[in-house]
């Protein structure tokens, strides 16, 4: 059994990373091994927030964990939002507000193309690995769907016509920005299994 922290407490992101692990694996959450704070996340870019938590995790509580950071970033607004995605519309926004914020920033441009980007930063035996998941697609006008979280609403994947919001978490952890990175991770994982 690999035993392994997920730097988060994230109820969505735990139970999405969960899915996708196969058996052999037990995952852990920042309140499992009682880390109850906001963990830092105040660098300029998205490896970097994704390292900053990792590494915090593994000096003050001394497990082997990774951590991921995601950016939605949007072609016509020069890689905006990017590592503020989740401060998007200010410090105490939610999910809606962003989205709200983002389709009202792109009225009237034809160009929505944009992509999700996740980093994970592994420590692990005192070595860090970093492992990156993209997925291109486009912004709608409007939300739509119920599932997911984050900017899932206005965002449909290229070779589709549902946004992720739409899909069932199956579909969507087969072609995600942080299904891609995760599996990534576990081949790393098994290899040195």
């Amino acid at each position: 059994m690999i035993t392994l922290c997920i730097a988060t407490n994230n109820e969505h992101k735990l139970k999405e990373v969960k899915a996708m692990l196969p058996d052999g694996y037990k995952l852990l959450s920042l309140k499992d091994i009682g880390c109850d704070i906001e963990l830092p996340e105040e660098q300029t870019t998205i490896r970097g927030n994704a390292q900053q938590k990792a590494s915090y995790v593994k000096v003050h509580f001394g497990v082997d964990c990774f951590a991921d950071d995601t950016g939605l970033e949007v072609e016509a607004l020069n890689g905006a939002p990017g590592v503020y995605s989740a401060r998007y519309a200010g410090p105490e926004a939610d999910d809606q507000e962003n989205c709200k914020k983002l389709i009202q920033e792109l009225t009237g441009e034809e160009n929505r193309k944009a992509r999700f980007r996740t980093v994970i930063c592994l420590f692990r035996e005192n070595e860090v690995h970093y492992f990156e998941g993209i997925v291109d697609g486009t912004i709608t006008e409007e939300g739509i769907g119920v599932q997911g979280f984050g900017y899932d609403p206005i965002f449909i994947p290229d070779g589709y016509n549902q946004t992720f919001a739409q899909m069932s978490e199956q579909q969507k952890n087969q072609i995600s920005h942080r299904g891609r990175a995760v599996r990534k991770l576990v081949d790393f994982l098994h290899q040195g299994a």
